[in-house]
């Protein structure tokens, strides 16, 4: 394979059934997934790591792929006003382009969240100038379990802790959707954030098999050679990561992003299907009409 992109097998019986107008797309549910950087000995050269999970091949949707942690808004997410540091709902609500502060902190929940249910990582402080530092405890471990078995809402959780969630500590970087063909479809939402001194990632996840530190560029250039497997939406991120040389610039450069959603397009021209990614050529496809497909291509 020239490269290590994946895509579901059933993608272009589906792509002709919508465009024959037999297929209903479903409606994205929303999400977040963070970017997680760490700074190394050697930032200078080669820039941060960023912290990575390669999901279990048993998994029915991209098996195997790496991806960062990352997952859907829980509804209990923007059903009350959460501790909150860092810029207002309001501004959060225009940067990301949606219609309330209720929404807006529902997305960056699940980012803060998420982090914490999988990699073991909380970007939250008992004010707006300190973040928790030793999270290693049964009892936060109870507490992150809860939250993964949905018995504990977020807001419940920051609350019991005395805490606030640190919002500052994020930075918005690019907005991808899962394309109408597929049949469980995500609005998400990309976020770069530091990680807190004192605590350390773990693998926290039931969906993931194994999680690294790597730095973007080495991660993009593994993608390259098909050594690893990657959706575009994170290929695409860990490329515009690779040139900054520390985890604060890259945070600093999260304001300049664009956050325009990110939608493939299919299309038939002749015996092929045309997959695209509007601003994203390298990952436009051509797949022979009636060959199937799947895998990495």
């Amino acid at each position: 394979m020239s490269n290590g992109q994946w895509y579901p097998p059933e993608w272009p019986d589906r792509i002709r059934a919508l465009a024959a107008g037999e297929l209903t797309a479903a409606t994205p549910k929303r999400a977040a997934t963070v970017m997680l950087l760490r700074d190394t000995a050697a930032d200078t050269e080669g820039g941060p790591a960023v912290h990575m999970l390669r999901r279990r091949a048993s998994m029915a949707f991209a098996g195997g792929a790496y991806a960062y942690p990352g997952g859907g808004v829980d509804p209990r997410d923007d059903d009350r006003l959460v501790g909150w540091a860092g810029p207002a709902l309001e501004t959060w609500a225009e940067r990301l382009g949606v219609r309330t502060p209720a929404e807006a902190q529902a997305i960056v929940c699940a980012a803060v969240r998420e982090t914490y249910e999988e990699a073991g990582v909380l970007l939250a402080g008992p004010d707006a100038d300190a973040v928790v530092s030793d999270i290693t405890g049964a009892d936060w471990e109870a507490d992150r379990e809860a939250l993964v078995a949905r018995e504990l809402s977020f807001a419940e959780f920051l609350d019991r802790r005395g805490l606030v969630l640190r919002s500052d500590l994020l930075g918005a970087w690019a907005r991808w959707i899962t394309p109408e063909f597929e049949p469980r479809r995500y609005d998400t939402w990309f976020f770069v954030a530091a990680l807190p001194e004192g605590q350390r990632t773990r693998n926290a996840s039931t969906e993931a098999d194994r999680t690294v530190w790597i730095r973007p560029g080495e991660a993009a250039d593994g993608y390259d050679r098909g050594e690893l497997l990657m959706m575009p939406p994170t290929v695409s991120t860990l490329r515009a990561l690779r040139q900054y040389g520390t985890a604060a610039e890259a945070l600093k450069a999260a304001d300049s992003q664009d956050l325009a959603p990110v939608l493939a397009q299919a299309r038939l021209e002749g015996d092929e299907l045309v997959l695209s990614w509007p601003g994203h050529d390298e990952f436009t496809k051509h797949i022979p009409s009636g060959g199937g497909g799947g895998g990495a291509v």
